[in-house]
């Protein structure tokens, strides 16, 4: 198919995709939507980006106008891809479409939704936790559904949503149409379509964990303390909005803020917000109103604002598939785009798989590069002394081969730690290496300790001491006796002296 005008769908829709300017459709739309206007369903994987959203909405909004009783149920994982799903499809709706639909999200109010579904909303756009809620409630009846899309699966069962996807679907009447889209293919999803789809006609346009072609990847080696400053050193380089991917929530607030602080134009959305929060930060980045959004994950996949120029992966992410969903956010439809990546030290493993992943003949480099970059940041330090230590013990090898000595005319047998070597005179000298000589004497001193006898002090010394050359034996065993009563010492006691209290 190279042109919508030869889609054999209803008049009404053609006009209205006509004035939306959708004139020639992408890979994707050309070979899902023919097969999914004849009732097939269907299991598609394509590159983000690539107008997924449309492929399923132009089927979608044509049996809903062919089938006035028959009802629409579009699963999204997060809020924010919901909204743009939303929006999509009422672009495509005209007024001469008369199609109402309900958009189902957490963190919206609640009563406006049950209102929505009040006017007989035909086509049911949310995710799965709101949608089970409604359930709950008994507030909507899907038994009328013959249309069921599930869109980025992949990342849904990536959060958990498999047991209430599950609960969903038995809510669903056997006998409908689904359509399962997705930027990856793993192995779960074709256990889900294995059970739930009805001999699905397979579609795939290119290879799912190639980034698109369009997109100017580049690298930046930085130290985790040096980040920041070169964040700010590319958002005074490059132009236009700039999209900047963070690890966690509180990352994003605490950057968020410091950006404030020094004049940026700044905002950041995670999980944590509220919708309303939420919408308003998309809306405002949307119009060009901020030029840096600090996101998290949650706006990996789904997020389609034109304006984004760059993508700056400040963190690596998690799991190396939402790398290519990250950079994905830039040169959507056709545009062009570029994508920073920070690698620190500590990321070359995660990068070493994200390389594997898109590029299976990629082959990692030695993993002595980063043990080698650690040791020359942390070798300059002036208090290592590990460095010191080693430093040294290699400049006293290095002096000991410049001497004289050779090590062929060493002689058969030396004392132990101990080497005699001729110096210039002729004379022999001695270098110890372990303690002290035990030629050395000892001084005659007195000895030093503490005592509490007044009638040690002033005592002289025996002179019975043993020579410097034999070994005292200490024995510990026992108490100590003396050969004479002389040298004995003599007990003493002190006396208590008690003072007389006064009387007054």
């Amino acid at each position: 198919m190279e042109n919508f005008k030869l889609l054999k769908i209803e008049d009404s829709l053609k006009n209205s995709l006509k004035k939306m300017n959708f004139i020639k459709p992408t890979p994707i739309q050309g070979m899902a939507i023919p097969a999914a206007l004849e009732g097939k369903d269907i299991l598609g994987t394509a590159q983000t980006g690539t107008g997924k959203t449309l492929a399923f909405s132009i089927p979608l909004i044509n049996k809903l106008i062919l089938d006035k009783n028959a009802f629409a149920l579009v699963m999204c994982p997060t809020r924010e891809l919901a909204t743009q799903v939303m929006e999509a499809i009422k672009s495509i709706i005209s007024d001469k479409i008369i199609i109402k639909s309900a958009l189902l999200i957490g963190g919206e109010s609640m009563q406006k939704q049950l209102r929505q579904l009040g006017n007989r909303s035909r086509i049911i756009v949310g995710t799965p936790g709101r949608i089970n809620d409604h359930l709950k409630r008994k507030s909507l009846n899907l038994s009328a559904t013959k249309y069921l899309v599930l869109d980025e699966t992949d990342r849904m069962l990536d959060m958990g949503f498999t047991p209430q996807i599950e609960m969903i679907l038995k809510f669903v009447p056997k006998e409908h149409q689904t359509l399962l889209f997705s930027a990856t293919l793993p192995q779960n999803i074709l256990r889900i379509s294995d059970r739930y789809l009805n001999k699905p006609e397979r579609i795939s346009t290119g290879a799912t964990s190639v980034p698109i072609a369009k997109i100017k990847q580049e690298t930046l080696q930085v130290f985790k303390e040096n980040k920041y400053n070169e964040l700010i050193d590319q958002f005074l380089s490059r132009k236009g909005s700039i999209l900047v991917f963070v690890k966690t929530k509180r990352g994003a607030d605490k950057m968020v803020k410091k950006l404030k602080e020094e004049g940026h134009s700044a905002d950041a959305i995670h999980g944590d917000l509220r919708q309303s929060k939420r919408d308003r930060v998309i809306n405002s980045f949307r119009k060009g109103l901020k030029r840096i959004l600090i996101a998290t994950d949650v706006a990996a996949r789904g997020l389609d604002i034109p304006l984004i120029q760059h993508v700056i992966n400040y963190d690596l992410p998690q799991v190396p598939e939402d790398y290519i969903h990250r950079i994905g956010r830039t040169a959507r439809a056709g545009s062009e785009g570029s994508a920073l990546t920070f690698l620190t030290p500590d990321d070359i493993s995660m990068w070493n798989s994200i390389n594997k992943l898109i590029d299976p003949n990629f082959k990692p480099a030695p993993s002595g590069l980063r043990r080698n970059s650690k040791i020359k940041r942390r070798g300059k330090g002036p208090n290592n002394k590990k460095r010191k230590a080693r430093d040294e013990k290699r400049s006293f090898r290095k002096g000991r081969q410049d001497r004289s000595l050779s090590f062929r005319d060493k002689p058969k047998s030396y004392g132990k730690g101990r080497l005699e070597r001729s110096s210039r005179d002729g004379e022999k000298k001695s270098f110890g290496f372990r303690g002290k000589s035990s030629n050395s004497k000892k001084n005659n001193s007195k000895l030093s300790g503490f005592t509490n006898n007044p009638k040690y002090f002033g005592r002289k010394h025996s002179e019975n001491t043993s020579s410097d050359t034999e070994k005292r034996k200490f024995s510990f065993k026992g108490k100590k006796k003396f050969k004479s009563r002389n040298s004995r010492l003599k007990k003493f006691s002190f006396k208590k002296h008690s003072k007389k209290r006064t009387k007054s």
